[in-house]
């Protein structure tokens, strides 16, 4: 009995904690900028609620709190004015951007990190050449082992991840391809079986693609391309859910990918890193889109202050601040309670 609820329960907390992790770095990114540029840090907490500990070294008050979901970075002169010297407010644009943007580019950073581990893992480095296909394939009618894919209905591939992305992004079995065949470009219209999920068609992926023997240049390589796929999803995801080919069902909160992250803890560590790379990348990604209420809005402003040499004033900044937190909370609230459905259903 205590073994199979450890079973359920142990990857959700993984999950959770990998969630904190992300936080941890996310924050960690803008004390550590905020130290390097001289700026006062009134506290750093982990996790949000109730205190469990608190210690204070120098100027800075360091907390960890009940509930592992969350975290902050609170800087003197962040949110109000303030006559110190080591307030944020006082700082040069230059260094209050610096400050604003480590956050997202720690959880770039660690997705990098996470997409070199996964290379690394991996007995074979791999391509985008079609090494062979499933003895049920109906793509080889016109695909053949050895074709390198260039481009899935005008996505450009550079990636295994890219070829995996492209077929799953078709709206229906026919997509057109651009394909290396004998060293010419060939345009193809290849067919697929689709298979079902939670609602919607999509691609059997039925070949398998080409791996090579590891060496520190394709490594290297590889690790770079595959992140730039991952962080590509991002902006393909936004892309498509503009189109409307995705709806807010298709889209997941926290409780959303908790589960999805928990999911990948039981199948394989591969699979878990993997969910990972993509959500932290994902999180320092969105995080600088210039939405009120998050790192990017402020980004924002503080070009705006920079070119124009003039703020926006406080009432307007914090009243499009509290509509923007309205609105994120309102969407967090619908997701949830989608996720949540999800759960039950």
């Amino acid at each position: 009995m205590l073994a199979n609820i450890w079973h359920t329960v142990y990857p959700i907390l993984i999950a959770i904690l990998f969630f904190e992790l992300i936080i941890i770095i996310h924050e960690g990114g803008h004390f550590v900028a905020a130290r390097l540029m001289k700026i006062k840090v009134n506290e750093f907490s982990i996790g949000m609620g109730p205190k469990i500990i608190q210690f204070k070294r120098g100027e800075t008050l360091y907390t960890l709190r009940l509930l592992l979901f969350g975290g902050y970075c609170a800087m003197e002169g962040e949110s109000e004015e303030s006559d110190d010297e080591g307030s944020f407010s006082k700082k040069s644009v230059g260094a209050r951007i610096f400050v604003v943007v480590a956050g997202a580019v720690m959880n770039l950073i660690l997705g990098f990190v996470i997409v070199g581990i996964l290379v690394c893992s991996q007995s074979l480095v791999g391509t985008t050449a079609i090494a062979k296909f499933d003895d049920n394939a109906i793509s080889n009618a016109t695909l053949q082992a050895g074709d390198k894919i260039k481009s899935i209905d005008g996505m450009r591939v550079y990636s295994p991840s890219d070829v995996s992305t492209g077929l799953s992004r078709s709206a229906d079995d026919t997509l057109d391809m651009v394909v290396v065949r004998n060293g010419k470009e060939e345009k193809l219209s290849v067919k697929f079986e689709t298979e079902e999920y939670e609602g919607r068609d999509y691609i059997r992926m039925d070949f398998w693609l080409l791996g090579v023997e590891k060496t520190p240049l394709n490594v290297i390589k590889n690790t770079a391309t595959e992140w730039v796929s991952y962080a590509r999803m991002v902006f393909l995801s936004l892309h498509d859910l503009i189109l409307g080919r995705y709806g807010l069902k298709d889209l997941s909160g926290p409780v959303g990918a908790v589960s999805v992250v928990s999911t990948a803890v039981k199948t394989s560590a591969f699979s878990m890193l993997r969910i990972m790379a993509l959500l932290t990348i994902n999180i320092g990604l969105f995080n600088l889109f210039p939405i009120p209420a998050l790192d990017g809005w402020r980004l924002f402003l503080l070009i705006f202050e920079g070119i124009f040499k003039r703020k926006l004033p406080d009432k307007w900044e914090w009243a499009i601040n509290a509509v923007g937190l309205a609105l994120l909370l309102g969407l967090m609230c619908i997701i949830t309670f989608s996720d949540v459905s999800k759960l039950f259903k």
